[in-house]
């Protein structure tokens, strides 16, 4: 949608607006190309690049390179491509010999070695680099923006790394992630299923995304918890008709496990095309084919991806709408009723920045947000930060710290009811392809309370059920059911949904449930929740109601 129109203009004015070495000489001396028809390539690879088309770019590239061995410029494009592709040595390589050059050379040389030095955590070495990119471009203010954005974030994982938290953080290993691309992990709230977008082959004839960067196409695989073995099992695809030929990538499961929200874009779909948020329901085991979210969540703007609240009251989603302060914002849509939605409201200058926020998950007590965003209070790219909830007042965000970010690019975070452990995407290094899975071991750290520290209990306990009628036997959607604590002041709610079930995540105790539905007579009970630190303590409650 917008974006792709962002994309082409970006494209056409970098393109002839910029020079490249190929008409006039520079500071070091570099002159026109020796084959005139180079300079006409250069402006076809450009176009390739800015539109994800890193293979084709690098070919022609490549092609110039024959003529123009020397060529800072041409070089500094090579690594580009390669970086892209995520060949991380082959574009560093590529990066000092660009270094090294004696004509066209390109400052953002220095800014992207210097990015390379920062995933490697070779802080220094990168804080060289962008103080180097930063003194040549210093009359750019939006590059110098850039580096300033880019040397804080070193000195940031500088601080973090001196000061660690008392976590362990491990690769889940081959039964989950592969040599490919694998990323967003969805816990459900019991952890009993993980879900993730992987960019591994589903078979041996799995196309490939030719007209992108030549990888495989998105996918979603789910993993089962094997208690016995207390891990999870290998992962598969998904059952059902979830996955298609394109790109398919999930942003969150719902805590009761029975919704996937994901993300599509494909060109060949006209609900999908430039980027829309969808949902997937499952049915006797297997996911039904997803389907758009729609409005209000749904605009002509892009949106990025979606999770919706344990009581199924909120959505939160990422959007590029109007109205936002930066790129990509949070946003927020609470239910009026079965069939509305109130207006989507911006989650405030507090939690979104003029940089990106992305990778939203809720944690279960509903009130904890944790979210991704690349600006400069991070180690490098993206972090994971924490915002909560109170009194309808979203906190300042906090940065994770290390070592669950690193000053690799981190992706979305996400936690089981019982808060034991956590979940996360990361490109660190160590792991078995590009972003890979990794378990957040919070024995010794309470990541849902504001100073870190255990309390009696810090986790959540889950109470779920089904409501049905007492004459029929069937579901009876849209019953209320009311968690009340010992002083009368109500703890916790939700509706059943279309099935007649409902899920609550809570901290144990003794509580009063009600049950309430238009015709029925109202059920009042005493319960006793009860909660655990080595596990996600269930209660399951059902009830009949009577006319």
């Amino acid at each position: 949608m917008t974006r792709i129109l962002l994309i082409l203009l970006l494209v056409s004015s970098f393109a002839f607006s910029q020079d490249d070495g190929g008409t006039k000489k520079d500071k070091k001396g570099g002159g026109v190309f020796k084959d005139a028809g180079d300079a006409a390539k250069m402006i076809v690879a450009k176009q390739k690049l800015y539109a994800g088309q890193y293979v084709s770019a690098l070919n022609t590239y490549r092609e110039i390179e024959k003529n123009e061995p020397g060529n800072g410029t041409v070089l500094y494009y090579i690594a580009y491509c390669h970086y892209g592709l995520k060949d991380i040595p082959k574009a560093k390589e590529y990066l000092l010999k660009a270094k090294d050059s004696k004509e066209n050379y390109k400052n953002e040389t220095n800014l992207l070695l210097g990015k390379i030095y920062q995933a490697e955590e070779e802080y220094d070495k990168a804080i060289e680099e962008f103080t180097a990119y930063k003194n040549n471009t210093s009359k750019d203010k939006e590059n110098g923006d850039e580096a300033d954005v880019l040397l804080s974030q070193c000195q940031n994982a500088k601080k973090m790394i001196a000061t660690p938290l008392a976590v362990e953080v491990t690769n889940l290993g081959p039964d989950v992630n592969s040599k490919y691309d694998d990323k967003n992990p969805c816990i459900t709230a019991d952890g009993s299923k993980l879900v993730f977008t992987t960019r591994r082959p589903e078979s041996t004839n799995s196309e490939l995304d030719a007209e992108g960067d030549g990888k495989y196409f998105e996918d979603i695989f789910i993993s089962n918890y094997d208690s016995a073995g207390k891990k999870f099992g290998k992962a598969d695809e998904v059952p059902g008709s979830i996955n298609t030929k394109a790109h398919d990538a999930c942003t969150s499961i719902s805590a009761d496990g029975k919704q996937i929200f994901l993300y599509k874009n494909d060109i060949n779909d006209k609900e999908s095309r430039g980027g829309d948020v969808f949902v997937s329901k499952v049915n006797s085991g297997k996911w039904k084919t997803p389907e758009p979210i729609g409005k209000p969540i749904a605009s002509s703007y892009w949106e990025g991806g979606a999770c919706i609240s344990p009581d199924g009251k909120k959505y939160f989603f990422t959007s590029e709408r109007p109205g936002g302060f930066g790129g990509s914002d949070i946003w927020m849509v609470e239910r009026i009723n079965k069939k509305e939605w109130g207006k989507p409201v911006n989650l405030g200058s507090d939690v979104n920045t003029k940089f990106d926020e992305a990778g939203m998950f809720l944690a279960p007590d509903g009130k904890t947000l944790f979210f991704c965003s690349n600006g400069p209070n991070t180690m490098g790219s993206y972090d994971v930060f924490k915002t909560v909830n109170n009194g309808g007042k979203w906190s300042t965000p906090v940065n994770l710290g290390y070592p669950i970010n690193s000053s690799a690019k981190e992706g979305q975070l996400t936690i089981s009811a019982d808060a034991r452990y956590a979940y996360i995407s990361s490109e660190r290094k160590g792991g078995l392809g590009e972003n890979d899975i990794y378990k957040v071991d919070l024995k010794d750290y309470a990541i849902l309370e504001a100073d870190g520290k255990k309390k009696v209990s810090s986790g959540l306990s889950i109470l779920k059920g089904t409501i049905r009628d007492g004459y029929e036997g069937y579901g009876l959607p849209d019953a209320e059911i009311v968690i009340t604590d010992g002083s009368g002041a109500q703890v916790a709610s939700t509706n059943s949904n279309e099935n007649g079930e409902y899920f609550i995540t809570m901290k144990g105790g003794n509580y009063t449930l009600s049950v309430k539905k238009k015709g029925f007579k109202d059920i009042t009970e005493s319960i006793n929740l009860k909660t655990s630190d080595k596990e996600t303590v269930t209660l399951e409650k059902g009830y009949l109601l009577k006319k």
